[in-house]
């Protein structure tokens, strides 16, 4: 892994704990289930039961070292959102939850920025390392920002941040 730390909020690496846990207690558990069963059917070589769990079984491990190397001491760093009252920077950062406004569209859109580790489009979290997430770092409500995104450039005003 890099020497760049991950940014993560509290909620954050609190998940990737959990994962972790559940990877370590849960998954390997069914994963060894399914591979007794699946050996108890004979003949391995052609036995998809067993190379499905087999394959189960490397992808959980995979993750698993994944997460431990994310979660090691050092290799993270723990952001509070701009409602824990901490601010690296001035502007908006990481931890904030920013509505933009589509200057030609004048469409709406909400979005928390995130560090990598836990953006999720779907549930409205944008990294601080994507376009938008770059634009928006160290800007304030008011300021106008362009980005050059897949689907073109787009114009945005800030109308909120929290």
């Amino acid at each position: 892994m890099s020497d760049k730390k991950i940014l993560l909020t509290a909620s954050g690496l609190a998940e990737l704990q959990e994962e972790l846990r559940v990877l370590r207690e849960e998954r390997r558990v069914e994963i060894a289930n399914k591979l007794k069963e699946a050996i108890s059917y004979g003949d391995l070589s052609e036995n998809a039961e067993y190379q499905e769990a087999r394959d189960d079984q490397a992808q959980v491990e995979l993750r698993i070292a994944e997460l431990e190397e994310m979660l090691k001491p050092g290799s993270y760093e723990l952001i509070e959102d701009e409602k824990g009252g901490r601010k690296r920077k001035t502007g908006i950062n990481v931890g904030a939850t920013v509505s933009l406004v589509d200057t030609v569209s004048g469409d709406t859109v909400s979005y928390t920025i995130v560090g990598s580790q836990e953006a999720s489009i779907l549930e409205g979290k944008i990294s601080n390392e994507s376009p938008i997430g770059k634009a928006i770092i160290g800007k304030n409500v008011g300021d106008t920002i362009s980005v050059v995104a897949p689907a073109g450039k787009k114009e945005y005003k800030i109308t909120e941040a929290q």
